[in-house]
């Protein structure tokens, strides 16, 4: 039997071995919560509610557990995970509040002797590979309305977070969802494909886009839905008339929060010549202030790499970089130290013939590029296969909106970056991903409509 191991980023040392489920066990999981689904889908909303409700509450008084866990397996600073933990609130409070508005029937159409309704059904069973770096934010985003709407799920968290999945369920169990409509499969890749080829109605996948890519080829053999939150590349431009140190202080910390290790962090800059060594002089001098070390710390801003293998991934776009005329203004190289750290780096004079400015980086390094005027930055910013976010800062609104009208994005910032907001969509273009979670536009999509067609006799 094939295991999982746990390692902690910060010291490089195992933490916990878990025995895998295979593609017999998964297989079962999912015969259970099909089996389980109808009558969690036949009970009342007011109650599916209540139970949501409760694991809220949950969740908020165990917030200080739950951070310190994911800190042990992630590597996230402490008061990065707590921020997690405690954000999870608003996303539930607006599922919550708007669920009942959402499965509302509707009719669209009334005349003599016939009505036309619109109702609304789960989708069945959902299944949810889910991401190891916003575990509670990606995971919450699936799970909650899927539950609310009265699908069974079926959630398979990142192998770099298991423990965290696991204290996930164990609180919705404790809350009242039954074991049999909220299942765990555990393990990694294999698992994963395990699940894509049970008998499931819907999967939703966050991670790359080559694993993307797969994962929708495989869920077209049974015709399920599919949601694909991939990666980014997400550029910002900062105009000539931006307040140039706010937005260099803004912009580090949209680079460099959570090591860099966010689909829609800030992973590319592009800054007007006008003031472009003011930029980065100030964009450094924050860069200096953030604190390496133990993410158990409180005063740690930046900590490990969650996964080992991305200290290459980084090294080498350094190295391309450097080839390829940028300099290193900050780190380049993996720190000295027990653990999966790479030193903040900063790259100035960077440009697209680099990996850098082109792959997704996904730790803490960052390109930045002078510009000539808003087209050479709307056309460096368009230079992706990716569409996750875009941000332009500066005074000019009307300005920055020629911009980011142009830019095809699912999410588009002025003065602001690597945000996300439970009353906005969440979806990606490209290489970013297919549909579109949080928002009204979240709940809708775990289900589907029904149409009624109703004549008086």
């Amino acid at each position: 039997m094939s295991s999982v191991e746990i390692y902690n980023p910060a010291t490089g040392k195992l933490i916990e071995s878990m025995a895998a489920d295979d593609e017999a066990a998964v297989a079962a999981k999912v015969d259970v919560v099909k089996a389980a689904s109808p009558a969690w889908a036949a009970k009342p909303l007011q109650e599916r509610l209540s139970i949501l409700a409760t694991f809220r509450a949950l969740v908020a008084a165990h917030t200080d557990d739950l951070a310190r866990t994911t800190t042990r397996e992630t590597g996230k600073p402490i008061t990065q995970a707590r921020n997690e933990v405690r954000g999870l609130d608003g996303r539930l409070a607006f599922f919550l509040e708007h669920m009942a508005s959402q499965a509302a029937t509707l009719t669209v159409h009334q005349e003599a002797g016939l009505q036309e309704q619109i109702s609304w059904e789960p989708l069945g069973v959902v299944g949810n590979i889910s991401a190891w770096n916003y575990p509670y934010f990606v995971g919450g985003n699936v799970f909650v309305p899927a539950l609310l709407t009265g699908n069974g799920v079926v959630y398979k968290p990142s192998e770099f977070a298991l423990g965290t999945g696991l204290k996930i369920a164990d609180l919705l169990w404790q809350a009242g969802v039954p074991k049999d409509v909220f299942a765990v499969v555990v393990g990694g890749g294999a698992a994963g494909a395990a699940l894509l080829q049970a008998p499931i109605n819907a999967l939703f996948f966050t991670g790359s886009y080559a694993t993307g890519v797969r994962v929708a080829q495989q869920a077209a053999r049974n015709l399920c839905k599919v949601q694909l939150e991939l990666g980014g590349k997400d550029p910002i431009y900062v105009m000539d008339d931006a307040d140039v140190a706010a937005a260099a202080a803004a912009v580090a910390d949209g680079a460099f929060y959570n090591a860099g290790q966010s689909c829609c962090a800030v992973e590319r800059i592009y800054v007007h010549e006008a003031i472009y060594d003011a930029f980065v002089r100030h964009f450094v001098e924050t860069v200096d202030t953030f604190v390496i070390g133990d993410p158990n710390d409180e005063s740690t801003y930046i900590g490990p790499l969650t996964r080992p293998t991305q200290l290459e991934v980084l090294a080498d776009q350094v190295s391309d970089a450097q080839a390829h005329g940028g300099k290193v203004l900050r780190g380049g190289e993996r720190l000295a130290r027990p653990g999966f750290y790479f030193a903040p780096t900063v790259i100035a004079h960077a440009n697209h013939s680099m990996k850098l400015m082109r792959d997704e980086s996904f730790g803490p390094v960052i390109g930045i590029q002078k510009v000539r005027d808003d087209h050479e930055a709307t056309v460096l910013m368009q230079d992706t296969v990716y569409g996750l976010t875009a941000g332009v800062y500066g005074k000019d609104l009307a300005r920055a909106k020629t911009i980011l009208r142009s830019m095809k994005t699912g999410s588009v910032y002025f003065n602001c970056c690597d945000r996300v907001s439970p009353r906005l969509p969440w979806s990606g273009r490209g290489h970013s991903g297919l549909g579109s979670t949080l928002s009204t536009l979240g709940i809708q999509a775990f289900m589907q409509p029904k149409a009624w067609h109703l004549r008086q006799a």
